[in-house]
């Protein structure tokens, strides 16, 4: 019987590290989708009561579209950490636009305040484009794994700032 060599001992230890990392990315990706969520929980009568523009998805669309969404979220945070120190400023942009992207669905669905809910996802876009922008540097891969979670929220300040001026009463 042979003995592994260092070098098959680091390639084992390396690969135990990847994984680990991949899980704790994907959980810290759903991880905020669960805190969003909590705050989603008894919404969709409110937000089936909102007027909203014709051009908007139905309401069942947006949990299949995030959950994939988180996905890749949580597969481009690997990327990266795979190859930089999780204080790397890549990384530190991922986790303040994922608190940011959390924080949202208080705002609008929880405290309903519309004004907030639009400025914060605005805000949320833009941290979205430098992550993206950050992670491209270092895994083409992982920055655009980012940019359908680029092109939904965009789509999503849209959707944000007609359902806010067309319900001023419910989202004051």
């Amino acid at each position: 019987m042979m003995r592994p060599t260092s070098s098959d001992l680091a390639a084992r230890t390396a690969r135990r590290h990847s994984l680990q990392r991949l899980v704790i990315s994907l959980v810290l990706a759903y991880g905020a989708a669960a805190v969003g969520a909590v705050a989603s929980i008894d919404a969709a009568g409110f937000y089936a009561h909102l007027v909203r523009p014709a051009w908007a998805p139905p309401g069942w669309l947006f949990g299949p579209v995030w959950t994939v969404l988180y996905g890749m979220m949580g597969l481009a945070l690997w990327r990266v950490w795979c190859v930089r120190p999780a204080t790397s400023r890549p990384l530190l942009l991922f986790f303040a636009q994922l608190v940011v992207n959390a924080a949202w669905s208080w705002l609008f669905f929880r405290l309903h305040l519309g004004a907030a809910s639009f400025v914060w996802i605005v805000l949320l876009a833009g941290l979205i484009g430098i992550t993206a922008n950050a992670f491209w540097r270092v895994s083409r891969t992982a920055g655009a794994l980012l940019l359908p979670y680029l092109a939904w929220v965009l789509f999503a300040c849209a959707l944000s700032w007609a359902v806010w001026r067309a319900n001023p009463a419910a989202l004051g």
